[in-house]
C-alpha cells in the first residue's frame, strides 16, 4: 500500500532530495449505471457543468466525460505552455494544484483567476484542487477540510459565475492513514460549508487512505455523503495505486458505485510499471472506456523526471511509452476526448437513431460476424460500440466506423448476447439495438489471444542488466492466467523477476504470471521487470508467444 511514500510522491522538493520520480494522478467522471436515480441539479446549477442521474454534464445535459493530466501548477508558478501543450495531445480536461499556503506558496485569488483564465484560453476545463490537505497527521482531520472549504470562500469572487469551466475539488487525499472512518462527517460538514457559502458548482470528493480507500470507508458512506448535499451536484473520487494491482479489484470497485448510481472519477492514477511497482494503469483506462468514465493522469509525459517533465522540460516529441498511452493508446486521450460545448465544440445534443438489429453471420468457434441497419442522425454518425449483454450488465466488446463488425476472442459452445449503440462526433449516444443471441460452433474453449509484447532494456552495468517486459492485450476478452515464452541467444540468464514466475531451460525462458498480473482487460497491459546476467551479447528476443499464440512485437 502506498503510505508514508505518498507525500514525498506529490512533493518535487522532496522528490529531488530524496531522487525520487514522482506518480500520476487520474480523474474519472460521470458515472453511469441509473439504479439509484440522483436528482437534477436546480436552479442555476443545470446552467453549469453539473450530475444527473449520476453522470457528469454539461448545461445543455450532453455527457462530458474528463479526458486529461494534472498540472503541478503551486510549485512552478507563471508557467503556462505546458497547458497549450497538453490541449494540443487531445485533453479535455486539466487538474490544477493549488496551496491555500500550509506547506506551499499561497495561490491567491489574483494567481488562482489567471489560473482559470489560462484554462479558458486552451479551452480546458479546469478542475482545482487544494493539496495541503494530503496525508494530515499533525493536525487533526476534521481541520484539514474545514480549512479547504474555508480557502474556497477565500476565493469566492473568483470562482463564483465559472460554473461552466471550474469543478472544486475540496481537498486532496485527507486523512492519510489518520482516523479514516472519520472521513464522513468532515465531508459532509465542508459540502455544507461551501453550500452555505453559496457555491453552486460541481465539488469533487476525495477517498480517504490516501485516496485509496482501501478500507472501504468511502465506498461504504458514498451514499450517505452524497444525500447530504441538497444539490446532488457531487462526485466521488478515488485515486487507484498500488491497491488496485488486479482488472478484477479495479472493475470492482467503479461498479460499486456505477451500479449505485453515484458519480465516481478516478481521482489520480498512473507511472510507468518499473516505478514503485504500480499496477496496471492499462487496466484502469480500459475499465473506464467500458463504463465510459474520465480519467486524469497526475505525471504524465515522463521522460526523464516526472514531476519537472510535466511542466518545465515537457516534450511532446520525446514521450516515453507511457506518456503515447495516455495520449494516443488505444484507450488514449486522444481518441476519447470531445472539447467542452461552452468551449464553441459542437452544440449538437441530438442522439442518433437506434441502429437496426444486428444479424449474426459466420459463426465458428471463436468469432462471429455482426452486420446492422445503420443509424442517422442530425449531423452524421462516427461510429457504433458494440456491447456483450448479461443479465442488467453490458461489455464493450468492438468498435467499428461501419455498419459491420467481426467479434472475435469467443469461447466455443456458448451463448452470447450483442447489441449496438451508435455514436456521433458530439459524443451523444443513440438508445441500444434490439439485442441477437448467438451460439458459437463447438471448438477450442479457449478464448484466441490477442497480444503485444514490447521488450525494453531498463540499465546495464559490467555483466548484467535489468529488462522489462510488456504485455497488452490486443483481444476483445479478459485473458485470465498465462504464460509468456520466448528464448535469449546470447546466453542471458535471469537472475530475479518481479510481475512473474521464470523457467529457463538454455536460451528459452517460460513465464507464468504473479498473482497480481495474471488478469489483463482487453486493452489492457501487465509488466513483468526482471535482472539478469548477460552473455557474450545482449540481443533483445525476437519472438514472443502468449499462452501458445505468436505475439506482435515493436
Amino acid at each position: 500500500m502506498r503510505t508514508t511514500r505518498s507525500t514525498t510522491r506529490k512533493n518535487p522538493v522532496a522528490a529531488l532530495l530524496l531522487g525520487l520520480a514522482t506518480v500520476l494522478g487520474l480523474v474519472v467522471l460521470g458515472g453511469l449505471g441509473p439504479a439509484a436515480a440522483q436528482a437534477e441539479s436546480p436552479g442555476t446549477l443545470a446552467t453549469g457543468l453539473h450530475i444527473s442521474d449520476g453522470r457528469l454534464v454539461e448545461g445543455n445535459g450532453n455527457d462530458f466525460i474528463m479526458r486529461g493530466v494534472n498540472h503541478a501548477h503551486t510549485w512552478y508558478l507563471g508557467e503556462t505552455q505546458s497547458l497549450a501543450d497538453i490541449k494540443a495531445l487531445g485533453a479535455n480536461t486539466v487538474r490544477v494544484v493549488l496551496s491555500n499556503g500550509h506547506r506551499w506558496t499561497e495561490n491567491g485569488p489574483e494567481d488562482v483567476a489567471n489560473v482559470i483564465d489560462d484554462c479558458k484560453v486552451n479551452r480546458l476545463i479546469c478542475v482545482l484542487e487544494v493539496h495541503d490537505t494530503t496525508g494530515y497527521g499533525e493536525e487533526a482531520a476534521a481541520a484539514s477540510l474545514d480549512q479547504a472549504a474555508d480557502y474556497w470562500i477565500g476565493l469566492k469572487d473568483v470562482l463564483v459565475g465559472e460554473e461552466n469551466y471550474v469543478i472544486i475539488n475540496i481537498g486532496n487525499e485527507p486523512w492519510g492513514n489518520t482516523d479514516p472512518a472519520g472521513w464522513t462527517q468532515p465531508t459532509i460538514d465542508a459540502i455544507q460549508k461551501l453550500r452555505g457559502a453559496g457555491f453552486e458548482h460541481t465539488l469533487m470528493v476525495d477517498a480517504p487512505n490516501w485516496g485509496q480507500d482501501w478500507q472501504n470507508v468511502m465506498r461504504t458512506n458514498a451514499q450517505s455523503v452524497y444525500d447530504a448535499d441538497t444539490t446532488g451536484n457531487l462526485i466521488f473520487s478515488i485515486h487507484m495505486y498500488s491497491v488496485y494491482d488486479t482488472a478484477a479489484k479495479i472493475t470492482d470497485y467503479l461498479n460499486a458505485f456505477v451500479n449505485a448510481g453515484l458519480p465516481i472519477v478516478i481521482g489520480e492514477f498512473g507511472g510507468p510499471a518499473d516505478q514503485y511497482g504500480d499496477p496496471d494503469e492499462d487496466s484502469m483506462m480500459a475499465a473506464a472506456e467500458q463504463l465510459r468514465l474520465g480519467y486524469l493522469a497526475w505525471s504524465w509525459s515522463g521522460n526523464t523526471d516526472p514531476i519537472l517533465d510535466m511542466v518545465l522540460n515537457f516534450n511532446p516529441a520525446q514521450m516515453t511509452s507511457w506518456g503515447e498511452r495516455i495520449f494516443h493508446g488505444v484507450n488514449g486521450i486522444g481518441q476519447t476526448s470531445r472539447e467542452a460545448t461552452i468551449f464553441g465544440g459542437s452544440g449538437d445534443t441530438e442522439a442518433p437513431t437506434a441502429p437496426g438489429a444486428p444479424a449474426a453471420s459466420a459463426v465458428t468457434d471463436t468469432s462471429v460476424t455482426l452486420t446492422w441497419a445503420a443509424a442517422t442522425d442530425n449531423v452524421g454518425v462516427t461510429g457504433y460500440d458494440v456491447v456483450r449483454v448479461s443479465g442488467d450488465s453490458e461489455t464493450r466488446v468492438a468498435g467499428s466506423a461501419t455498419n459491420s463488425v467481426t467479434v472475435t476472442d469467443l469461447t466455443g459452445e456458448t451463448d452470447y448476447t450483442f447489441a449496438v449503440y451508435a455514436r456521433d462526433a458530439a459524443g451523444n449516444r443513440s438508445d441500444r439495438s434490439t439485442t441477437v443471441n448467438v451460439t458459437t460452433d463447438e471448438g477450442g474453449s479457449t478464448p484466441g489471444v490477442g497480444c503485444f509484447v514490447g521488450y525494453r532494456v531498463v540499465s546495464e552495468w559490467g555483466g548484467g542488466f535489468q529488462g522489462e517486459i510488456t504485455i497488452r492485450n490486443t483481444g476483445t476478452t479478459v485473458v485470465d492466467g498465462w504464460t509468456l515464452v520466448f528464448a535469449f541467444a546470447d546466453g542471458q540468464t535471469i537472475t530475479n523477476m518481479w510481475g512473474g514466475v521464470p523457467t529457463q531451460d538454455g536460451g528459452t525462458v517460460s513465464v507464468t504470471p504473479a498473482s497480481y498480473t495474471s488478469s489483463i482487460l482487453a486493452g489492457g497491459s501487465v509488466t513483468v521487470g526482471f535482472t539478469a546476467g548477460t552473455g557474450s551479447e545482449n540481443a533483445a528476443p525476437t519472438a514472443f508467444t502468449l499462452s501458445g499464440s505468436a505475439c506482435a512485437t515493436a
